[in-house]
C-alpha cells in the first residue's frame, strides 16, 4: 500500500470501551516551565487498536503531553503508564516497543534512504519478544510510504514532502506497538495525504494504538476514533468529531435563494422547516444547502473563549456545555 492510494477509509472504532486494554494511561499529568503551567491536570488513554487525536491552539501542551509519553521529557507530577511502564524509567526494550513520528528531526542527510532503513531497522532485532512481528522489510516500508523510486536517493536530496514520508516509515519501521505522531501529514500534498490516512487505518487495523497531533481539522475528522481538545492545560472536550458537533450546536443552517434572493434560517428541526417551506414555495426554491455544526464549529467555540476569557474558564465553561 503506497502513499498514493485512494483514502476509502471511514473513522472506525477500532477501540473503545468494549476494545482491548488501555496502551497509554494518563492521569492528573502536570508539566510546569518556571511560573508557567503548560499542562494542569490532563488525563487520557488510548486503547490498542484505537486512533486517538489531539487538537488545540499553540501552546496547548499537544507536543508537551507526546513527549512526555515517549519518555524524552520529564513530568512535573502525574501518573503515566505507556504498555504498563513508566516513560521516564522504562528501558531500551520497551523503547523498541514504541513508534515516533516528531514535528522535525535533524537526520543524515548523506545516507541513502534505503540504507538508513535498514541500518534502523537493525536496532529492533535484538529486542524481538516471542509473539511479536520482525521489523518491516525495507522494500515493503518504501513501498508503504511511496518511496520505492527514491531507495538509492540521499536524504538531503529529498524533497521536504519526502523526507516527511522517510520520517513515518522510521516511525513504523520497528511495526511498533503504539505510535505517536507529531502533526505527520506536514508538507504531503493532498494526494500522499489521502495515502496516509490509509496507513493509519491499516496500522490501527494491525492493533496498534496510536495518538496523533495536528492542526488539521479535516484530517482529525477522518483518523480519530476519538478526539481531546486541550485548552487551559486541561482536557476541554473529548469524544468523536460526531458527538464534539452535536453537543456545542443543535440548530441547522438552512440557505436556499427564491425570486434571485439569498435567504438564510437556523432551525432546530430541519426536516420540518424545510416541509413548510416546500409547502410554501415549491419550485421556487433553489440553490438548497443544509449545514450542521461540524468539528471546526466545535474547536473555534472552544478556541474563541480560551482566546478572549482565560484558560482555565474557557476550559471548564466548555466542558460543562457539551457535558
Amino acid at each position: 500500500m503506497a502513499l498514493v492510494e485512494e483514502d476509502t477509509h471511514a473513522p472506525a472504532a477500532h477501540g473503545g470501551a468494549d476494545g482491548p486494554g488501555a496502551a497509554v494511561e494518563v492521569s492528573g499529568l502536570r508539566m510546569r516551565y518556571g511560573d508557567s503551567e503548560v499542562l494542569a491536570g490532563v488525563d487520557l488513554h488510548v486503547r490498542s487498536g484505537e486512533v486517538v487525536v489531539l487538537l488545540g491552539p499553540n501552546g496547548a501542551g499537544k507536543t508537551t503531553t507526546v513527549e512526555i509519553l515517549e519518555g524524552f521529557r520529564a513530568r512535573s507530577a502525574g501518573d503515566v503508564r505507556v504498555l504498563g511502564a513508566d516513560p521516564a524509567t522504562a528501558d531500551e526494550r520497551w523503547r523498541a516497543r514504541l513508534g515516533v513520528v516528531m514535528q522535525s528531526w535533524r537526520d543524515h542527510g548523506r545516507w541513502r534512504v534505503e540504507e538508513l532503513l535498514s541500518h534502523l531497522a537493525g536496532f529492533y532485532a535484538p529486542y524481538a519478544e516471542p509473539g511479536r512481528p520482525k521489523p518491516r522489510a525495507v522494500p515493503e516500508l518504501l513501498e508503504t510510504v511511496g518511496l520505492s523510486d527514491y531507495a538509492r536517493r540521499r536524504i538531503n536530496t529529498l524533497s521536504g514532502g519526502q523526507r516527511r514520508r522517510l520520517d513515518v516509515a522510521i516511525g513504523i519501521v520497528g511495526r511498533p506497538e503504539v505510535l505517536f505522531l507529531d502533526e505527520p501529514t506536514a508538507g504531503f500534498d493532498p494526494e500522499a495525504r489521502r495515502g496516509f490516512h490509509d496507513l493509519v487505518h491499516g496500522l490501527a487495523d494491525e492493533n496498534t494504538a496510536i495518538l496523533l497531533t495536528t492542526h488539521d481539522l479535516d484530517e482529525a475528522e477522518k483518523l480519530a476514533d476519538r478526539i481531546l481538545i486541550l485548552a487551559g492545560g486541561r482536557v476541554a472536550a473529548e469524544g468523536s468529531a460526531e458527538q464534539l458537533a452535536g453537543r456545542v450546536s443543535a440548530d441547522a443552517e438552512v440557505k436556499w435563494t427564491r425570486g434571485g434572493q439569498r435567504f438564510v434560517h437556523s432551525t432546530p428541526d430541519a426536516t420540518a422547516f424545510l416541509r413548510g417551506l416546500f409547502a410554501d414555495y415549491g419550485d421556487e426554491v433553489a440553490d438548497l444547502e443544509v449545514r450542521r455544526a461540524g468539528l471546526e464549529d466545535a474547536y473555534i467555540s472552544l478556541v474563541n473563549r480560551y482566546e478572549a476569557g482565560g484558560a482555565h474558564e474557557a476550559a471548564s465553561a466548555f466542558a460543562e456545555e457539551i457535558r
